[in-house]
């Protein structure tokens, strides 16, 4: 890919809970090679919990700009997408990942789906195409379709395609702040939880784990399961975090790994089996998750591995909470594992490792050169097996009756 711009490893740790930092340079490209003006030169973000993001519009308008999350966090790279077709290829190759910043995405792939279809002889037609393919980018998070319908439903009445589009950037960008906005009611509601097990352990820490990466990177800004790590630190709880790796790409020990350590909490990288054991000798006192999707009866599809720690923590007595914002709920849905479309990637994702040896990245054959491998990216945790849901809006059971409690406004869903 001509353009990829990588930053030294060195400004990727300021004084800050986030960890983007000033960029200079030249911008990357995305996929197709386009360059929206062909412009290069400075661009800065402040190290700042509120104003810094994984995704931004870049000030010429026509251009969304990531962090490349595949290549974190030994290197910084910033993605230039100009086109769907680079949407599609950032949320398929894992530029960006999380429910919400997928859906942040996709609303903004939605946008440049509608500056390109000024430029089409039939531009309605055009930009319906375009959305629907946008929405069948990945199958399991449904923030993603939830982002395309809603941006796209927005503006189904506007015929001119010029404003079409400026009510499309509009409503994408209300999207990034109202997830935004989530996770910071996340935080704060799931802080009491951390609050509670203060006051029965004392001065003991308060131990925590957690699985994949469901922070700032995989948000627009706090995270879901991470918020009320952060609003628990800020209070000056003493706060330590079992983080798992989360094979096969590694979310956990590179992605929510630098995140912690970048604002100074306390944590431990773990391997993905290692969970249980912390659970039988009282090492953790509650675990937090994210989740893709969750249906409105409380089954939760999140990264694979997730059920293992739900099995063992029910067994084991320990709170299994799952942090989401409301627009990871599917509210048609029932039954998650019959229902929730489970992605199968690249089993090179499992044959190969990737990291840095001497300062060079560089990817490593595991097993035998002949041998196969499968890659389900996602597993349902039964509702029986969740202690609650920490939502923007309070924390619920999960169960169809609670969080109804909780989102009366939205379709229930029809039990059979």
């Amino acid at each position: 890919m001509a353009g990829i711009r990588k930053i030294p490893s060195t400004i990727l740790y300021p004084e800050s809970c986030i960890v983007y930092p000033q960029i200079t340079g030249q911008r990357a490209n995305g996929p197709t090679g386009q360059r929206a003006n062909g412009q290069t030169g400075k661009r800065k973000m402040k190290v700042d919990g509120k104003d810094m993001r994984p995704i931004w519009l870049h000030e010429d308008q026509i251009t969304v700009q990531v962090i490349d999350q595949r290549r974190l966090p030994h290197e910084l790279v910033v993605f230039d997408i100009a086109t769907v077709d680079d949407c599609i290829h950032a949320i398929q190759h894992m530029v960006v990942r999380g429910a919400p910043l997928i859906g942040v995405t996709a609303a903004y792939g939605v946008y440049l789906a509608a500056l390109s279809a000024q430029r089409q002889n039939d531009p309605d037609s055009f930009f319906k195409d375009e959305c629907r393919r946008l929405k069948t980018s990945r199958p399991t998070a449904v923030n993603l379709a939830w982002a395309v319908d809603r941006v796209s439903h927005a503006v189904e009445r506007v015929i001119d395609p010029s404003k079409r589009a400026t009510q499309v950037r509009n409503e994408a960008a209300r999207i990034a702040e109202e997830e935004a906005e989530s996770c910071r009611r996340i935080g704060e509601n799931g802080v009491k939880l951390i609050e509670t097990i203060r006051e029965q352990k004392g001065e003991e820490p308060v131990n925590l784990l957690t699985h994949c990466n469901a922070g700032c990177l995989a948000c627009v800004e706090y995270g879901t399961a991470t918020a009320p790590m952060y609003a628990a630190f800020e209070k000056g709880i003493d706060i330590h975090v079992w983080v798992d790796e989360t094979r096969p790409l590694n979310q956990g020990s590179r992605l929510t790994a630098l995140e912690l350590g970048k604002c100074g909490i306390d944590h431990t990288v773990i391997t993905d089996n290692a969970g249980g054991h912390l659970m039988q000798h009282g090492m953790v006192d509650l675990v937090i998750v994210g989740t893709d999707r969750t249906t409105g009866t409380g089954d939760v599809a999140n990264k694979i591995g997730t059920y293992l720690k739900a099995l063992a923590a029910y067994d084991n007595d320990v709170p299994f909470y799952v942090a989401l914002p409301s627009s990871t709920f599917d509210w048609e849905l029932t039954d998650g594992v019959a229902q929730i479309p489970i992605e199968e990637r690249d089993p090179e994702e499992v044959r190969v490792v990737e990291g840095i040896d001497q300062s060079k990245s560089r990817k490593v054959l595991v097993p035998p050169l002949d041998s196969p491998a499968a890659n389900f990216a996602f597993d349902v945790t039964p509702a029986r097996l969740v202690t609650g849901f920490i939502t923007e809006r309070g924390i619920c059971r999960a169960t169809a009756e609670d969080i109804r409690r909780l989102f009366p406004d939205r379709a229930a869903p029809t039990l059979e």
